[in-house]
């Protein structure tokens, strides 16, 4: 018995490394695109210092390609300082990071790379690799007529990331004209979000960020000493001010804030209906966090059903 319990195990395992891997296969003749090359390097821990990590392992396909941890490790076991964000639904985003210090997806992949508390590894070192290793070389001479450089490297990460677009949720498909993809409950916390809870000032658009940077109160200058947006700025109006994220897929990401302090959506609902009940006097609070929003505890779990439509299908499917 205990042998024949082994045997969907290890099926099981194989298709997970089989999904993790995205089914590449070492021919570089397969590898014709930008995509799937930057797909290949995505999951290939050979751009960390010691081929322990890739960028997968931080943002897991299952959970969005977040992570469940309030930080991330990096390589031999390095703390991080900030939540690992999804990064589906990037493209076109004018800030990339918590702090906003990219302004694009290029810019933005090789940043994890050369990170010391990261992967620890020269953009050089790196490019040196990929021209080393046969598969990699005959690859990017293929998609890019030369070797390998940071330049053609962070082209193909960037590519990849922006096959990661969703819009294939249950919200989708209600706005779509189907009355019956959301939950009386979802429905109710769709009106709470853009009405009462006031959640749709600055969660808007399509993917629910208005791409702009607020203060929600999580700096004290004490123990939540992470200064956001002012590192990069240096301006004292921006203490505490951090990336309106993206809300696709947020039933997916927890646990959440830059540093990962909530452990659940409704942590999260219940900070926003009283900020001062949580964490008493954050600096450069944005005004309209000044009142309690005054949501009942039925109001609260609405909401929350309402952020759980907006996982896409594809992750669903995995979860």
């Amino acid at each position: 018995m205990m042998k024949n319990n082994k045997i969907p195990v290890l099926l099981f395992l194989s298709l997970l490394i089989l999904f993790l891997v995205g089914f590449q296969s070492d021919d570089p003749r397969e590898l014709t695109s930008k995509e799937k090359l930057g797909e290949k390097l995505f999951f290939d821990p050979i751009l960390s210092k010691d081929h322990s990590i890739s960028c997968a392992s931080c943002h897991r396909p299952e959970f969005a390609f977040a992570d469940t941890s309030a930080v991330s490790l990096g390589v031999s076991g390095t703390k991080g300082e900030r939540n690992t964000p999804s990064v589906t639904n990037l493209s076109g985003r004018p800030n990339l990071f918590w702090d906003g210090r990219s302004a694009s997806l290029e810019h933005q992949a090789l940043q994890p790379i050369q990170n010391p508390i990261e992967m620890n590894l020269s953009i050089v070192e790196a490019v040196k690799r990929l021209n080393d290793n046969n598969i990699y070389s005959a690859a990017f001479q293929r998609i890019f007529k030369g070797p390998a450089s940071d330049k053609n490297l962070s082209a193909a990460l960037a590519a990849y990331q922006r096959t990661l677009e969703t819009a294939n949720s249950p919200y989708d498909h209600y706005i779509n004209g189907d009355d019956h993809a959301l939950s009386a409950a979802a429905i109710r916390g769709r009106m709470l979000f853009i009405g009462k809870a006031n959640c749709n000032t600055c969660h808007s658009g399509e993917d629910f960020t208005a791409d702009r940077f607020k203060s929600i109160g999580l700096y004290n200058g004490k123990d939540l000493n992470d200064p956001g947006r002012f590192a990069v700025t240096k301006d004292s109006t921006h203490l505490g001010d951090f990336k309106i994220p993206g809300l696709r897929n947020v039933a997916l990401t927890a646990p959440y804030m830059h540093n990962g302090m909530f452990k659940t959506l409704k942590e999260v609902i219940t900070y926003y209906n009283d900020p001062d009940a949580i964490v008493k006097n954050g600096k450069n609070r944005d005004l309209a966090l000044s009142k309690p929003l005054g949501l009942n505890d039925q109001e609260i779990l609405d909401i929350e059903a309402f952020l759980r439509t907006l996982t896409d299908d594809r992750f669903t499917k995995l979860n």
